[in-house]
């Protein structure tokens, strides 16, 4: 029995001191073996994650197909539709040309009473912007011919405004959309980089599912204004609201944009005497264009409408019919270009967040495209080297210093209870290391 202790105990001291002796250059090599076998999986599981964003990019770009096609037909029709108004307007005003000069007397008197009126019913309600409010009606009111407000001449005006914002802002989709597909790509080609590298080293282990990059991209990540996909159509909305969310309500859009908080008055719904139609300070203030709707205020106004031009009345001839369903169709179309814009927007919000996602978890590998040429490998223990303890009965920390890839040598304690000859002991250095990377590179 005492023979079989002895023989325990012999065990349990050369295992201690084997532990405590720094491992030969062979055995170095071999716990570096097992430690880059944990960066290689994970380079993997990353590459393999890149290319998932790659396929989301992909169908992203199917869809965005189909969108401008709709987006195409859309934005034509609705061109085709305020042509038409356009032509039925200058139609309008050559009929009432031979009564020039009446028309225009009552224009110039109709004209001050607009503006004073709509300031008067704007000013019980509104807090401020009411100077604003009369010189823009007044410069809408010197654009348009007398006609206009008795043949929804404002929504003419409005429409054409609104399809030069339009193309602004799909302009502004287009280019955001871009960076992100060109961000996808570039993170996807520097990862295939990485992928050309690990497989030259691991022909043996490192599957074969991408081809073999050609070019040399730069990843987006490297660049220090990226602050994420989202971060490119996040603003977008913003925009939107601000550009659009006053046409809405001179052209009965059921499209929404939140409201800013905080904004005294600036959504008090003001119903009188804009008939049934709801109107807010801020709506106002952005397109007092609307306020031609006070047209029944001004006796001079009304007077315009019943005006007869040597027996003929171009308000009540078919000019005006069709001028009118024109503006309606131009309107519908308006409207149906504005809400493809959004879902597009709403979309490229869904999508980027979800490449945000993935690009945190795996788009560190493609920061490897230049960083994985070390004539040590990718990964490498160069110095392990044990602490004594003060207890007896615990085994010392053990000191170790790694190469990755071409990073400067980093160092790190391992706790004395994992031997440096136990696989895990090579395993935790090399998670903590290439922890220590993705910290540096974000």
């Amino acid at each position: 029995m005492r023979a079989c202790w002895s023989v325990l105990g012999l065990s349990l001291l050369y295992v201690s001191v084997e532990c405590l002796l720094p491992p030969s250059k062979e055995e170095l090599q071999q716990i570096s073996q097992y430690g880059e076998k944990y960066v290689d999986q994970e380079i993997e599981t990353a590459i393999n994650g890149v290319k998932e964003m790659k396929t989301m990019m992909e169908k992203s770009e199917e869809d965005h197909k189909k969108f401008i096609s709709s987006l195409e037909k859309t934005k034509k029709q609705k061109e085709d539709a305020l042509k038409t108004a356009q032509d039925m307007e200058e139609k309008l005003n050559e009929e009432q040309s031979v009564c020039n000069d009446t028309m225009q007397a009552l224009w110039e008197e109709c004209k001050p009473c607009l503006k004073n009126t709509c300031v008067k019913y704007y000013s019980r309600t509104c807090t401020s912007g009411s100077g604003l409010v009369g010189r823009q009606l007044e410069e809408f009111l010197n654009r348009v011919s007398p006609f206009s407000i008795w043949i929804n001449g404002q929504n003419i005006e409005t429409l054409e405004k609104e399809d030069q914002q339009q193309s602004q802002r799909f302009q502004d989709l287009e280019r955001r959309y871009g960076e992100v597909a060109d961000g996808v790509d570039n993170i996807f080609l520097d990862s295939m980089r990485v992928f050309d590298h690990m497989h030259s080293l691991h022909p043996y282990h490192t599957p074969s599912i991408f081809s073999r990059p050609t070019q040399f991209y730069r990843s987006p990540l490297h660049d220090s204004e990226f602050h994420g996909f989202r971060s490119m159509f996040h603003p977008m909305m913003e925009m939107a609201r601000n550009i659009f969310g006053s046409f809405g309500t001179y052209m009965g859009s059921d499209i929404e944009f939140p409201a800013k908080e905080g904004s005294e008055n600036e959504d008090v719904v003001i119903t009188k005497p804009f008939g049934d139609d709801k109107m807010t300070c801020r709506e106002i203030r952005r397109n007092s264009a609307g306020c031609i709707k006070l047209r029944e205020e001004c006796e001079k106004c009304k007077e315009i409408q019943h005006i007869d031009c040597s027996g003929k009345n171009p308000l009540e001839g078919p000019l005006k019919e069709e001028l009118e369903k024109a503006l309606a169709l131009a309107e519908r179309f308006t409207q149906e270009y504005n809400k493809l814009l959004k879902s597009f927007e709403e979309e490229m919000l869904k999508t980027s967040e979800l490449l945000d996602s993935f690009n945190k978890q795996f788009g560190w590998v493609s920061s490897l495209a230049n960083h994985t040429k070390s004539e040590d490998g990718i990964f490498k223990i160069k110095v392990v080297k044990s602490r004594t303890s003060e207890d007896p009965e615990k085994q010392g920390d053990t000191n170790v210093s790694v190469k990755l890839f071409d990073e400067p040598e980093m160092s790190f304690i391992v706790p004395g209870d994992i031997p440096w000859n136990d696989p895990k002991f090579s395993e935790m250095v090399a998670k903590e290391a290439l922890d220590h990377y993705k910290q540096m590179i974000v």
